[in-house]
C-alpha cells in the first residue's frame, strides 16, 4: 500500500492569493480525511501566526475526537525547539522537520558545516520525542542535492537513520527532475537503505510532478505527497485526483482513496482558494469527460471504443458529448437520448445541420441549448414538462428585500405562490419551497452549489450559463440553464431540477400539509 500524505493546507495554501480560513481548512481536513480516507495531511507552518496555531488547534480537536490525531503533521523547523513547543501548544502529535538536503543549501543558507546541521538535527529530533512528538524529516532540496552533492545525502541518511525518525521525506523542491533521474536517484536511496520509509514530494514546474510520484513509487517511495487541485508553490505539487489515478491504474497500487469523493473534495478546495480548476484538468476538470469529436461519439455507442480505465462514473461523474461543428450525428443523438426527445432521421438531419451553424459562430453549444435548437427548428415543443413554470415575477428595491410572485403547473395542477429572500433566485426558489413543502406535501431539495459563467465558447455579452448542484435522496443532481439573463438562467436550471426529480415523489412518504 502506498501512502499518501496530502499538503493541500501548507504547501497548497503557498499558491499566490491562496489563504485559508481557520474554519475552512478544518472543513478541507475533514474532507480529506473522512470522505476521501487520505492517511495523512500535512496542516500548516509552525510559528505563522497565532491564527494559523488556533487553526491548527481547531482541527486536532477535531482529529483527537474522530480517533484521526495521528493523521495531523505540521512543517517545523530546526530552531532550537520553538517549532516543536508551538506544534505541542496546537495539540498536534507529529513534526515534519526541515532540513537542507543539499550540501549547497546546508553552507549558502544556513552558513554551516553538515556536521554542525547535523547535530542541530539530532538535538531537535530527541526533543521532540522526550515530548512525545513523532518526527518525520524533510530533505529540502534533495533532488539538487543527488545531482551536485550525493556523498552529503549519504552522510545525511547515515547519521540520522538510527535516530527514530519516522520518514525521510526527500523533496524535488524546485522540481528540477525527470521520471528517469527520480527513478534512479530513489533506486539509489532505497537500495542503500530498503527498511526506510521514503516519501517523495514532487513540485510540477516542467508539468512532471505526476509522472515523477510514478517513477519515486517505482524505485520504492513508500509514499507520496499531493495536493488537491495540485495547488502549490509557482506550479504547484502533484495532484491529488491524478496521482491516485495513476498509482492505481499504472501501478496496481492501493492507496485507500475513495475515488467516488475526489471532485467533489476537488469543488470545496476551488471555492476556498479562489483559484478555478482548468477545465481540461485530468479526472476533475469540467470537460475531461466531454467528448467533441462526433466519431468518438460514434465509437462509444458501438462498442466502448473511445474509453478508457478513467471512467466518469468511477469518480462520481458522467460523461458528456458536447454539441459543435465537429460532433456530428452521434453526438447529438447521444444529447437528445439523455434529455429524452425521440426525433426521426430527418429531423435529426435538420437540427445537426443548425448546431454546425451555430457552432461555427459560438464553438460549443451546450446541451441545454438543445431543446430550444429543437423547438426552433421543427416549430414546435418536443419536451413533455411534468412541471411547467405558467408565469413569475421578480422585484428588487432600495432597502426592501427582493420579491419573487409566481404561478407553477405540476401535472397539470396550477399553483400560486409568493416569498422574499435575500436575493432575488433566493425569493424565487423560496417560492417554489412553499408550494412543495405547504401545498404538495413534499421533499424538496437541498440548494448545495450555484455558478454563474460563461456557456463554452461564449462572449461576455453573450448567453449566461448558471450551473445550479443539488443534494436530493443520496445522489447530487446537477443542472444548468442557459439565457442571456442570470436569473432567468438560474430559473431554468431550476425547472430542469424539479422535471428530473418528479418520478422519485411516486416512491416518496408525503409530509403534513397546510
Amino acid at each position: 500500500m502506498i501512502e499518501i500524505m496530502d499538503t493541500t493546507l501548507r504547501d497548497g495554501e503557498q499558491t499566490s492569493g491562496v489563504s485559508f480560513m481557520p474554519h475552512e481548512k478544518l472543513m478541507v481536513a475533514r474532507a480529506l480525511l473522512q470522505n476521501l480516507g487520505v492517511p495523512r495531511i500535512e496542516v500548516a507552518s509552525a510559528r505563522v501566526s497565532s491564527g494559523e496555531q488556533e487553526a491548527v488547534k481547531s482541527i486536532c480537536r477535531w482529529a483527537a475526537q474522530a480517533g484521526l490525531l495521528d493523521s495531523i503533521e505540521v512543517l517545523g523547523f530546526v530552531d532550537r525547539h520553538v517549532s516543536v513547543d508551538w506544534i505541542l501548544a496546537a495539540g498536534a502529535r507529529c513534526i515534519n522537520l526541515l532540513s537542507k538536503g543539499s550540501l549547497r543549501h546546508c553552507e549558502g543558507q544556513l552558513r554551516k558545516t553538515p556536521g554542525q546541521h547535523i547535530a542541530d538535527i539530532k538535538a531537535e529530533v530527541a526533543y521532540a520525542q522526550e515530548k512525545g512528538i513523532s518526527v518525520n524529516l524533510y530533505l529540502e532540496d534533495w533532488s539538487n542535492g543527488m545531482k551536485d552533492s550525493p556523498e552529503y545525502v549519504f552522510h545525511m541518511l547515515d547519521e540520522l537513520a538510527d535516530t527514530g525518525i519516522r520518514r525521510f521525506m526527500l523533496p524535488d523542491t524546485l522540481g528540477v527532475l525527470n521520471p528517469m533521474l527520480t527513478l534512479q536517484y530513489f533506486k539509489q536511496v532505497t537500495g542503500r537503505y530498503p527498511d526506510t520509509h521514503f516519501d517523495f514530494h514532487a513540485h510540477n514546474d516542467y508539468d512532471l510532478a505526476v509522472a515523477n510520484a510514478h517513477a519515486a513509487v517505482m524505485g520504492g517511495a513508500r509514499g507520496v505527497h499531493t495536493s488537491v487541485n495540485g495547488l502549490g508553490e509557482r506550479a504547484g505539487n502533484a495532484s491529488l485526483a491524478s496521482v491516485q489515478a495513476v498509482l492505481h491504474d499504472q501501478l496496481g497500487m492501493d492507496t485507500g482513496i475513495d475515488e467516488s469523493r475526489l471532485n467533489e473534495v476537488s469543488r470545496l478546495v476551488e471555492s476556498y482558494a479562489g483559484i478555478a480548476v482548468p477545465p481540461n484538468q485530468p479526472i476533475v476538470g469540467d470537460s475531461v469527460f466531454t467528448q467533441v469529436a462526433g466519431v468518438h461519439a460514434d465509437g462509444d455507442n458501438k462498442a466502448g471504443l473511445y474509453q478508457n480505465a478513467l471512467m466518469p462514473e468511477r469518480f462520481g461523474r458522467k460523461r458528456e458529448y458536447a454539441l459543435g461543428k465537429n460532433s456530428g450525428k452521434a453526438n447529438i443523438l447521444k444529447n437528445l437520448e439523455e434529455l429524452g426527445l425521440e426525433l426521426t432521421p430527418e429531423q435529426t438531419r435538420r437540427v445537426t445541420e443548425r448546431i454546425i451553424e451555430l457552432g461555427d459562430k459560438k464553438e460549443v453549444v451546450t446541451q441545454d441549448d438543445l431543446p430550444f435548437i429543437v423547438s426552433d427548428v421543427l416549430k414546435h415543443a418536443t419536451v413533455d414538462e411534468h412541471v411547467k413554470l405558467l408565469s413569475y415575477v421578480v422585484t428588487t428595491a432600495a432597502g426592501l428585500k427582493p420579491l419573487a410572485s409566481l404561478r407553477l403547473e405540476v401535472n397539470g395542477q396550477t399553483y400560486e405562490e409568493n416569498a422574499v429572500g435575500d436575493g432575488q433566485f433566493d425569493a424565487f426558489v423560496r417560492s417554489i419551497r412553499h408550494i412543495y413543502k405547504n401545498k404538495l406535501g413534499r421533499k424538496f431539495p437541498w440548494l448545495a452549489n450555484y455558478t454563474v459563467g460563461i456557456p463554452p465558447g461564449g462572449r461576455t455579452d453573450a448567453l449566461v450559463q448558471t450551473v445550479i448542484t443539488w443534494n436530493w435522496q443520496e445522489r447530487v443532481i446537477r443542472t444548468r440553464g442557459l439565457d442571456a439573463d442570470q436569473t432567468e438562467a438560474a430559473i431554468k436550471a431550476v425547472i430542469k431540477m424539479l422535471n428530473i426529480i418528479e418520478p422519485d415523489y411516486g416512491n416518496l412518504p408525503t409530509l403534513p400539509v397546510d
